[in-house]
């Protein structure tokens, strides 16, 4: 079972892409985000003529996630952390959205970036994990096979960044960013990625600017964090870099876990 996930960076902009991605490696469950739509632009219609079904929580032009399944429903758990955004009155913004697929818990995320740090955007990023965590540590007691993924928006130590000293200012690298993402690892999560690439040096994000993905200057902020009943299931982690260098691409590429069934 090949779970995987992809900030799509706009549905629309990245649909030829998308579909090339989904017929060529056919994931079991695809996790999208920043699909920057309102739930009534999602275009279902296309995932379902080649197999998948699909279930969205959208936002007009910022955010969103999707969980995709193929060849059947994602059962809808819960949508959302309960946690408003940065700005007061702006309510809840799209960024969580889970689902049960074939036994499997799958938790999709759209972590805040936190920029510009400090301020009220990295405070409601730290707040947010701190939201997140409360929720995995429900699902570990309840002993629910799961998988946490999506984009984080933290690099999680020096080995998972082209350049330290390029990104030491940046929100996604602050050791408040680090710890919070730590400890949700200490609280008995395996970093699937990490697990099987413990020298680091795995990207799963390039710049548009400044010729990143042309020199290979990257950094990894999407994974996949796996409960105990699953970890011991996986065989296999991986990111597909090359679909980050097609034409009209996302600046994010695919990251996937196969999973024993």
């Amino acid at each position: 079972m090949r779970i995987a996930t992809y900030n799509i960076n706009g549905i629309k902009a990245r649909l030829p892409r998308l579909k090339e991605w989904l017929e060529e490696t056919r994931p079991a469950v695809a996790c999208l985000q920043e699909i920057k739509t309102m739930d009534d632009g999602f275009p279902a219609d296309e995932f379902e003529a080649i197999g998948y079904k699909a279930i969205w929580h959208g936002q007009k032009s910022f955010n969103g996630v999707a969980i995709l399944a193929d060849g059947q429903q994602p059962v809808e758990v819960q949508r959302g952390l309960g946690i408003d955004g940065p700005k007061d009155g702006e309510g809840e913004q799209a960024r969580y959205l889970e689902a049960d697929v074939n036994g499997v818990r799958i938790c999709n995320l759209y972590l805040p970036n936190g920029n510009p740090h400090p301020g009220p955007k990295f405070e409601y990023k730290l707040d947010w994990m701190q939201k997140l965590r409360e929720r995995m540590k429900k699902l570990w007691e309840e002993e629910i096979p799961a998988v946490v993924l999506g984009d984080f928006n933290v690099i999680p130590e020096n080995k998972d960044v082209w350049s330290v000293r390029a990104m030491a200012s940046d929100a996604l690298m602050q050791p408040e960013s680090r710890d919070a993402y730590a400890n949700l690892l200490a609280d008995g999560w395996t970093d699937a990625i990490n697990t099987l690439n413990p020298r680091g040096g795995v990207w799963t994000y390039w710049d548009y600017q400044a010729g990143a993905w042309q020199r290979d200057h990257g950094f990894r902020i999407d994974h996949l964090l796996l409960s105990p009943e699953l970890a011991d299931r996986m065989i296999a982690a991986g990111v597909d870099k090359e679909y980050r260098g097609r034409e009209k691409a996302s600046d994010h590429t695919p990251v996937w876990v196969e999973l024993r069934e």
